[in-house]
């Protein structure tokens, strides 16, 4: 997989990375193989992250719309990919967003 997708949300409380705990499982089960794999969570410094490995990041991310849409913090969310190898993100989400990045 040559990009990872970051999907990201303000998190600080337990109901936060329970929320996101959900939010991935859900993932797993609707993310199609041949978009992406889910590789796994952070949580911390007052955020939470769900990772997505991906050749796909644009396809990947309209799948996550799908499946998180209907969720009660997709609101919140944002969204960017970027090469394995490199440090800058393309911001996909939300289109207004202008800096992005993992702590």
């Amino acid at each position: 997989m040559n990009y990872i997708l970051v999907l990201q949300w303000p998190g600080r409380s337990e109901v936060d990375y329970d929320e996101l705990i959900a939010m991935e499982d859900l993932l797993l089960e609707e993310l199609p193989e041949s978009h992406g794999v889910v590789d796994g969570h952070d949580f911390g410094s007052g955020e939470m992250n769900i990772f997505v490995h991906t050749e796909r990041p644009v396809e990947a991310f309209a799948d996550v719309m799908t499946a998180l849409s209907s969720q009660p913090r997709w609101t919140d969310a944002r969204a960017a990919y970027r090469p394995i190898e490199a440090d800058e993100f393309v911001i996909l989400w939300p289109k207004t967003l202008k800096h992005f990045s993992v702590s």
